[in-house]
């Protein structure tokens, strides 16, 4: 049988052998103690269960690796950057990323533990030049929330020329888009409360690497901090993947509608979406990456103000943190302390673009947009 397509994978991985009259889904395991066997003593941090097996599978079918799933995506960064590095060790990363991991990253660095290169990744000489001596290289591609996208196979080589592991979140893209092992990278981490689980009822995170040693001390750290998802966690995330590839497709094609028209429109002044050949990022995206991606950003025209009305107006799309729903979310990002003192615009609006009809949307959009 030839290899299965991503989307066929999505649907059958991790699904139970096909037995007369067993059911076709894994179920929903509620125990976390279990009976001694005769030379064993099965424990569920130790030993997990049906369900994190089961979507382990898929999500490491995805991904071309092995997955390991935790209780969330700050659990799965903080197994990396407590977990891998000893004392003294230094970390480059992003300038201007995801808050939870600066905010980690910064935490470690002022108890003494490590040392941080925050550098604009999106520039790779800026990159190179500070991988002197550093442990670890960790990666947003595309960068929270400016939608920057890194030259990941040369960051990779380079990394790992210093000596360095290189991490990678690919929360905003999926495996569907871009799957960095296949560049080389060491370590996939994945929020999955977002687009893989889709539906915004759960927290849960995920780390992709190919085995070994490294997945190994991995395993071993989530056991000993018990960062396990629940069961009822696991089968909605694993429900959720099901859907991933309609889920993207629709999303990401309202997506490069919106972007269309928003780069048009008198009350913005920049859209970020590599989608859009006008966009800085378009070649870079279009050469490494399966797709463009769901989130946009854009700058409304008369600054905080007029941005924060924007997201006070929508009707159907929701003014709230996070993104990857079916639901389409919004926020101005600047109203964080720590976006705003990382050169996010104080107009920058980030909007996770779901699956709703893209015309509601854009009259949606349009009468917010009015109100500027």
């Amino acid at each position: 049988m030839t290899p299965l397509h991503p989307e066929s994978i999505a649907v059958h991985a991790g699904r139970p052998a096909p037995t007369a009259k067993a059911p076709l889904n894994v179920g929903i395991e509620l125990s976390a103690t279990f009976h001694h066997g005769p030379d064993d003593n099965y424990y569920l941090r130790h030993e997990t269960h049906a369900g994190i097996r089961a979507l382990e599978q898929a999500l490491g079918e995805l991904e071309g690796g092995d997955a390991l799933v935790f209780s969330s995506g700050m659990a799965a960064t903080t197994a990396v950057i407590e977990g891998l590095l000893p004392v003294g060790s230094v970390v480059v990363t992003g300038w201007t990323q995801y808050t939870g991991s600066t905010v980690l990253l910064g935490e470690q660095e002022r108890l003494g533990r490590l040392t941080v290169r925050s550098v604009a990744t999106d520039d790779t000489a800026a990159v190179l030049a500070a991988l002197d001596g550093a442990s670890l290289l960790w990666l947003e591609t595309p960068s929270n929330p400016m939608l920057a996208i890194v030259d990941l196979p040369v960051l990779v080589e380079a990394a790992h020329a210093a000596g360095a592991i290189v991490v990678v979140d690919s929360t905003f893209n999926t495996p569907l888009v871009l799957r960095p092992l296949d560049y080389g990278a060491d370590i996939v981490m994945h929020s999955a409360t977002k687009y893989l689980a889709g539906h915004s009822d759960l927290l849960m995170g995920a780390l992709i690497t190919r085995g070994g040693e490294l997945g190994t001390a991995l395993r071993a750290r989530r056991d000993l901090t018990g960062a396990l998802p629940g069961g009822l966690e696991t089968y909605l995330a694993l429900r959720g993947l099901r859907t991933l590839p309609l889920r993207m497709e629709r999303a990401q094609s309202n997506a490069m509608e919106l972007a269309t028209r928003l780069s048009s429109h008198p009350a913005v002044s920049r859209v970020r979406y590599p989608g859009l050949e006008s966009d800085p990022f378009h070649a870079r995206a279009s050469q490494l990456h399966a797709g463009f991606g769901a989130m946009i950003s854009f700058d409304v025209r008369g600054g905080a103000d007029a941005a924060t009305r924007v997201c006070e107006s929508v009707r159907l799309i929701s003014h709230a943190t996070s993104l990857g729903g079916v639901e389409s979310l919004i926020e101005r990002r600047a109203m964080h302390a720590m976006d705003a003192a990382r050169d996010v615009p104080a107009s920058l609006l980030r909007f996770s673009v779901g699956i709703e009809h893209v015309e509601d949307l854009w009259d949606d959009l349009s009468q917010a947009l009015r109100q500027v």
